[in-house]
């Protein structure tokens, strides 16, 4: 009997967070397939809650495929269900109806198929990112990574998918950044790598005051006067260059958003210091980025996006401390650090 109790406390704990882990991609997977069908499009538009029959002849699928998918899709309170009738019937839930579906004008949408198509397939090759330490573009999509940005805009449609990407993202996150320190002091802003317009668009509504220029590739900024920045906002502007190669003009502030975690070290020393030198006395420069805690314990995101780094481009997620050393070898001084709460952080250094 003794030898029985001994076993039983011995019993290792049911391992429910690895079991969690592990089957993590499922849940991505199935939110991802119900954004590529279509299904919370469907029933944003439907004005009722719909059937899974319905749901399926609607979105061109078979009705057992979809009645499960429906199902996942409620079990991860992405989807409500309630029975009409004899029949369950799906309709949105909050969060699906404001980030899920296209229509939205904080939809996450573009997001989740950027996640689902380019990013997901980098992960695959994870392990081999880390035995060689190297970005995996080469081998998930057969394209030289040696040129970063060449091998992210391999195509307009992926250039475009990606712009997607960042104006998702700076749509939900681009106010809380841009308001971390008071930017009304800066008139006149460079938005270095400013992509979709997105972050330039919540500085011009948080500071009416101030114009913002968009400062990318000429295909780059092609694609945004086509697809995302409008005639009528006049406090927007275009600049076309490459931010290691062409000079940069003397403004008031330089905005680094999410660009120098794609960047090594040296690389970004080389960045800042080329900022340092067009930066006007007493301007400065915003970096935002997901900032590491500095013994590198969380937060989670962070870490995680510091792997995606790995297996996308040639950088890496830094803590506060890192990104101050690297503002000062190029010789930015006055170093202020905001924590938002929220994914992304701001660091503000002054000339």
């Amino acid at each position: 009997m003794a030898s029985t109790m001994e076993s039983a406390a011995a019993a290792p704990e049911y391992p429910r967070k690895i079991l969690d882990y592990m089957e993590g991609f499922l849940v991505s997977k199935t939110m991802f397939a119900a954004c590529e069908l279509g299904v919370f499009d469907l029933l944003q538009t439907s004005g009722r809650p719909l059937s899974a029959g319905e749901v399926a002849q609607a979105v061109g699928a078979s009705l057992d495929g979809t009645e499960r998918l429906l199902s996942a899709c409620t079990g991860l309170e992405l989807l409500a269900a309630h029975t009409q009738d004899g029949q369950v019937m799906y309709s949105n839930t909050e969060q699906s109806r404001v980030y899920l579906t296209r229509s939205s004008p904080v939809s996450l949408y573009h997001s989740v198929q950027y996640n689902s198509r380019t990013i997901y397939l980098c992960w695959h090759y994870l392990t081999d990112a880390v035995r060689e330490g190297t970005n995996q573009y080469e081998k998930a999509f057969g394209v030289n990574s040696k040129d970063l940005f060449e091998a992210l805009y391999r195509s307009d449609e992926e250039m475009v998918k990606f712009m997607q990407l960042m104006n998702s993202v700076w749509n939900i996150c681009g106010r809380d950044v841009v308001t971390a320190f008071d930017l009304s002091p800066f008139r006149n802003i460079y938005d270095l790598g400013g992509c979709s317009g997105a972050l330039a668009k919540q500085c011009t509504l948080a500071y009416p005051e101030c114009t913002v220029t968009i400062f990318d590739l000429p295909k780059v900024v092609r694609m945004s006067k086509e697809h995302f920045v409008t005639d009528g906002n006049q406090r927007i502007g275009f600049h076309e260059g490459d931010f290691f190669k062409d000079r940069l003009p003397e403004v008031d502030l330089y905005v680094l958003a999410r660009i120098l975690h794609d960047w090594t070290d040296l690389r970004s020393i080389e960045l800042l210091t080329k900022v340092y030198h067009a930066c006007k006395p007493g301007g400065g420069v915003l970096l935002v980025e997901a900032l590491l805690h500095e013994d590198r314990s969380g937060p989670l995101t962070a870490q995680l996006y510091s792997l995606n780094m790995l297996v996308q481009t040639e950088g890496r997620e830094r803590t506060a401390g890192e990104y101050t050393s690297l503002l000062s070898a190029a010789g930015f001084s006055s170093v202020e650090v905001q924590r938002t709460g929220k994914i992304y952080d701001a660091i503000l250094a002054h000339k």
